[in-house]
């Protein structure tokens, strides 16, 4: 049977991390995670995200890219080649595959994301 799965964050507790030690680059900022939704085949994945002031390196696999829409705060993206780009509230993004580059959160964050992964053999 198919159902609407409905993202929200009441009901059920985050998942916290931090950033890697090796990628850190500004702060130590935590992070929550309320996974909504995972597909049955691992290439989907949507929730909500939340995150502190601080700054990090990201390199997304060639098989990873992710569309997000900022409901509250302030983000910043950043390439290898010094192009960066910033992201508020009702706006959204989407972060290529292959991508590298620093993720920096200027104001606290609160966002959806939708997280595609395709599997290769």
């Amino acid at each position: 049977m198919q159902s609407i799965t409905i993202i929200t964050e009441q009901g059920q507790s985050p998942e916290i991390d931090y950033p890697k030690p090796e990628r850190l680059l500004e702060g130590n900022p935590r992070r929550q995670t309320w996974s909504g939704y995972d597909s049955p085949d691992g290439v989907l994945a949507a929730g909500i995200w939340c995150c502190e002031t601080g700054a990090w390196r990201i390199a997304f696999s060639p098989e990873k890219e992710e569309f997000f829409c900022v409901m509250s705060g302030r983000v910043r993206l950043s390439n290898m080649m010094g192009e960066h780009w910033e992201v508020g509230p009702s706006e959204a993004a989407v972060i290529p595959a292959g991508f590298n580059g620093v993720f920096q959160v200027l104001e606290p964050v609160r966002k959806y994301y939708v997280i595609v992964e395709r599997k290769t053999d």
